[in-house]
C-alpha cells in the first residue's frame, strides 16, 4: 500500500484590527459568502511566501509577519485538501479588491449579521483559540462531520 496521496495546499488569512476583521465577500459558488482573503500554493513556493502572495492580490495589501495559527483538512478524491491558517495584524498598503470578491471590514461583534461561509465560526475557533490546531472534515455515512482537534 502506498503511503504517497494527492494532496491540494492552500492558504487562508485572517487580517483583523482591534475591532475588525478583513473579509472578503467571495463570489464563487462553491463556497460563497464573507471569508477570508487566500488561495492556493503554487509549486515550489513556501506555504508563508504563498499567504503573503495571495493577500496582496486578492486585498492589495502586503502583510509582515503572518502566523501560522492552524491547518484545516478534508477528504478530496484520492488525497486531501489542506488549508494553512494563517493571522497577520501588521500591514501596509491601500485597500483594493479583486475577481473573487469585494473586501469589507467587519466589525467582530456584527459578524453574525453577514453572510459568512458555511464553516467560518469552525475557522475562526481554530485561528482564535489556543486550545485548537486542526479542523478536519470527516465523512462518515455519507455526512460531512467538522472535527476540531
Amino acid at each position: 500500500m502506498s503511503k504517497m496521496e494527492k494532496v491540494e495546499l492552500t492558504v487562508l488569512c485572517l487580517i483583523e484590527n482591534e475591532t475588525q476583521y478583513l473579509l472578503q465577500d467571495r463570489i464563487k459558488e462553491d463556497w460563497k459568502g464573507y471569508t477570508m482573503p487566500g488561495g492556493h500554493v503554487e509549486p515550489g513556493e513556501s506555504i508563508v511566501d504563498a499567504v503573503i502572495r495571495e493577500v496582496k492580490e486578492e486585498t492589495g495589501l502586503t502583510i509582515r509577519n503572518p502566523k501560522l495559527c492552524g491547518v484545516k483538512q478534508f477528504p478530496i478524491e484520492e488525497g486531501r485538501y489542506i488549508v494553512f491558517l494563517f493571522r497577520a495584524n501588521h500591514f501596509e498598503g491601500r485597500l483594493v479588491s479583486s475577481e473573487e470578491g469585494k473586501m469589507h471590514w467587519i466589525l467582530k461583534e456584527e459578524l453574525k449579521e453577514v453572510n459568512l461561509v458555511e464553516d467560518f465560526e469552525e475557522l475562526l475557533k481554530v485561528m482564535l483559540n489556543d486550545s485548537f490546531n486542526e479542523f478536519q472534515y470527516v465523512v462518515e455515512d455519507g455526512q460531512w462531520i467538522p472535527v476540531l482537534k
